[in-house]
């Protein structure tokens, strides 16, 4: 879903997002002298219009055109110096009542005079253009996204550099609309104010789907989970099972059960099964490393009729400090197919030999039409050779690959079996293609090189940063993880584009020995939605990653931006990766 507008050679090109806008423009080069950079407008509709914000302002104000009825950091005042960017509604202009619906977004070339001063704008240059901003629906799949910015400016200004996650007590559940802390103003907040922020439209299409099947006695829910914590999500299964209206099948590897009891999910057990009724039930198991799985299946009667899937844990950690995503599919058919995955690992016992053998293991289930378009599934543990073949079909796309690559995947390590990942720590070392990815590792970081092509491949781990000014210090997510997604965009913007997702980590043995699932979609508007999610993590990280401090650094200078056209010149020289980004998304 994108939308584009011309005008004199100056072009805007707008990409549909989760809840959010890629915007691209693009010039002649001949229109490029004496370019100050490009000021945004928004104006969503039947809603007063604001320009955008941009933190770079120049040395110094003197001389340049400035509105003095807008903030110094307005776009109007401050152009971003820069051929696209990502808009999230909310934080400055709508706080958190954010209008969806549809958005104009207007943009202006600016320009320098013969002195390098910002000259007023000239709305005889600008070019609009519309599109529809809301979270990602298409036929029968909604889509969602964690926000995954703890490390951020946005989320020290909303919730402080103190923040906190739950209450210090380690209680199973606890009041979620209690005080949590003070935000930068002195204003406090609660717990269920930073998850809705935090937890962006995953939390709210999860908590959604929950609360549909709670009013409605007639549904019940099938759970796989893996790390699972999350106390508003607890109280509701825990009110399901009084009413004997779910089943769950809950991982305990190491990480989530001793012998003590003492670990969450031990805890929720206990209490699960002191409350079920009726049909509700709870097993635990591991197959032969982890169950895996992140899956809601909303039944009526013992029809399966729709499925919640995705890389996101049930946890505090899943659904408020990493970066993960959601699907729904609204079909029933697929629903079946998860439904009947969760039945052989029950029936199992969720044991890996049984599961292997079964017949569903060693199936890829095929889905298109009604609404779906032409994609397949996979639910592991498989046998060797299907688990290669399955990375090895991923893998011939990555190598085949001629227009670009987007990925975000939590362990992109070299010591990591299987032929996918090797293939994805290669690609930047060639420059047939764009590339630009992230993930938690710390190895192979390949940050931007000028007059190269080579991709970019960011870490979700930056360490110690220091920011140069404006910026101020952000949180760090110290142990565990930032990046927890697990997905692959081949063919942005192209009609064979293709992105892989879901609970897999794409590597050999979680796919021999993991309870997971991994989803292929063919579908350019899809797949553009998760490459706009790589290029937010990877812009978002390159710029920290690039101020990584090895504690000996001097404090950066103050970033600025530029008071004459040199900035533009990367994004023409065809050996440079951003002429090729202009390009790509333009």
């Amino acid at each position: 879903m994108a939308s584009q507008n011309a005008k004199n050679g100056f072009s805007v090109r707008l990409y549909q997002g989760d809840a959010k806008t890629l915007l691209a423009f693009n010039l002649p080069k001949n229109k490029t002298t004496r370019l100050a950079g490009f000021t945004i407008q928004c104006t969503p509709q039947g809603k007063p219009s604001f320009y955008l914000f941009n933190y770079l302002q120049f040395a110094s104000a003197e001389g340049h055109a400035q509105n003095s009825a807008e903030p110094a950091k307005s776009s109007i005042n401050t152009p971003y110096q820069l051929f696209r960017w990502v808009h999230v509604p909310g934080s400055f202009h709508q706080a958190d009542q954010v209008f969806f619906g549809k958005y104009t977004y207007t943009v202006t070339p600016r320009y320098f005079d013969n002195k390098n001063h910002l000259t007023i704008i000239d709305l005889s240059l600008s070019v609009a253009a519309d599109i529809m901003v809301a979270p990602f629906v298409k036929g029968s799949i909604e889509l969602g996204f964690t926000r995954g910015f703890v490390q951020s400016q946005a989320f020290v200004h909303h919730f402080g550099s103190k923040a906190i996650f739950r209450p210090k007590a380690r209680t199973l559940t606890f009041d979620t609309s209690v005080v949590a802390g003070k935000d930068s103003n002195g204003n406090t907040y609660k717990f269920s104010d930073e998850y809705a922020w935090s937890g962006f439209t995953a939390r709210e299409k999860i908590f959604t789907l929950i609360g549909d099947v709670v009013k409605d006695e007639s549904l019940s829910l099938d759970v796989l989970a893996y790390d699972f914590n999350e106390p508003d999500i607890i109280t509701a299964f825990l009110k399901l099972a009084e009413e004997g209206r779910i089943r769950m099948i809950l991982d305990n590897a190491t990480l989530h059960h001793n012998s003590a009891g003492t670990k969450p999910e031990d805890q929720f057990e206990a209490a699960f099964n002191k409350v079920a009724k009726k049909s509700a039930a709870i097993i635990r198991g591991k197959f032969a490393r982890f169950q895996h799985n992140k899956v809601i299946i909303v039944k009526k009667g013992k029809q399966a009729v729709k499925v919640l899937s995705g890389s996101t844990n049930f946890s505090i950690t899943g659904m408020y400090v990493n970066s993960n995503h959601i699907v729904i599919f609204n079909d029933a058919t697929i629903a079946a197919s998860y439904s009947a995955a969760f039945d052989e690992a029950w029936n199992d016992g969720v044991n890996e030999k049984a599961f292997v053998n079964a017949a569903l293991s060693e199936k890829k289930f095929p889905f298109a039409g009604r609404g779906v378009p032409k994609m397949s599934i996979t639910f592991s543990p498989h046998s060797s050779a299907f688990a290669l073949s399955t990375l090895t079909n991923i893998t011939n796309r990555v190598v085949a690959e001629k227009s670009s690559i987007l990925f975000a995947i939590m362990d992109a390590d070299p010591t990591v079996k299987g032929p996918v990942i090797p293939a994805i720590l290669n690609l930047h070392k060639q420059q047939k293609i764009f590339s630009y990815g992230i993930s938690d590792s710390v190895n192979n970081i390949s940050l931007y090189k000028p007059n190269t092509k080579n991709g970019i491949q960011v870490t979700g781990k930056p360490g110690t940063t220091q920011l140069p000014p404006p910026f101020d210090k952000e949180v760090s997510v110290g142990i565990g993880h930032q990046v927890h997604h697990k997905f692959i965009v081949c063919g942005f913007n192209t009609p064979d584009a293709v992105v892989w997702f879901g609970s897999s980590n794409l590597a050999e043995g979680g796919e021999e020995q993991n309870g997971d699932n991994l989803i292929e979609v063919h579908d350019q508007d899809i797949a553009n939605v998760f490459a706009i999610e790589a290029l937010a993590l990877v812009d978002h990280f390159l710029f920290r990653d690039t101020f990584t401090s090895k504690g000996k650094n001097p404090k950066p200078l103050p970033l600025i931006l530029q008071a004459n056209d040199s900035w533009t010149e990367k994004f023409y020289n065809a050996n440079d990766l951003h002429s090729e980004e202009r390009l790509l998304f333009a």
